[in-house]
């Protein structure tokens, strides 16, 4: 397979951690040269030092916050005025977990700033050097909540799948000039997310961390967590040479979790 990477650049959102962070490893591992992005500047200044350097790439950092349009589209803006940025990996935190009909107006609209209009930010400012290099990949972090609703995740449910729908529409209107964009859906990861749902619920219920994680692992066929290298595994491919005929699909990577047959 075509896997190799060398000579692309890829911008890696959320990369201080997480599936962020696993998935600035297997790109570098690829060849690619990375630019992480969070807004954290001290892991991001660690995790670029300690980057795979196969090709002896020149891996870089910029702290910025998502919800700040403005200056990430500068940022994103100077980047890409610097030479093309070929990869995106749209990756950011999730909202507060809650029910839809209790959440404040405003915590839609901070969700839908940070993970739509920071990724249509982004796109408009990468586009110019994709289309050049007749080569583009986005692949966007998202939920497998686009496919089934999860209960107590309101405006994560609804912003998720807004971003879901946007991206289809991009997959149609950019495939024809290279460039592919899909969307990866992990399920239940040993993530700073999942130990905060944890806490949120055993807060709720009154009953322990580990009592919960046991009932959540017990609706998943392979009867773990996952593990963020195993998500960005699936996102590293997306991003390969040959996956360029994989387009406007959303993967579930979940241990079997989703039920959903589309």
């Amino acid at each position: 397979m075509q896997l190799d990477l060398t000579g692309r650049h890829a911008l890696v959102c959320g990369a201080s951690q997480g599936i962020g962070r696993a998935s600035a490893i297997e790109l570098a591992d690829l060849g690619a040269t990375v630019t992480l992005l969070s807004r954290s500047p001290g892991p991001l200044e660690e995790l670029a030092a300690q980057l795979p350097r196969p090709h002896g790439q020149d891996h870089r950092w910029q702290a910025v916050d998502m919800l700040d349009t403005t200056r990430l589209q500068g940022v994103v803006t100077d980047l890409a005025a610097a030479g093309p940025v070929h990869i995106l990996v749209n990756n950011t935190g999730g909202p507060p977990g809650g029910p839809a009909h209790t959440a404040d107006p405003a915590a839609f609209e901070a969700a839908f700033r940070q993970h739509l209009i920071a990724g249509q930010a982004m796109v408009q400012a990468l586009l110019p050097g994709m289309r050049e290099a007749g080569f583009g990949r986005i692949v966007n972090v998202i939920s497998t909540s686009v496919k089934e609703p999860i209960p107590n995740l309101g405006v994560s449910n609804t912003v998720r799948a807004a971003v879901a729908a946007w991206a289809k529409t991009l997959s149609g209107e950019l495939a024809a000039d290279g460039i592919t964009v899909n969307n990866v859906l992990p399920g239940y990861t040993r993530t700073g997310r999942l130990d905060s749902l944890l806490g949120t619920q055993a807060k709720t219920s009154g009953r322990s961390e580990n009592d919960i994680a046991r009932d959540l692992m017990a609706t998943i066929p392979a009867r773990r967590f996952g593990e963020p290298a195993e998500v960005a595994a699936v996102i590293a491919f997306l991003c390969t040479p040959a996956a360029a005929y994989v387009n406007g699909v959303s993967i579930a990577v979940d241990g079997g979790r989703t039920r959903a047959l589309s």
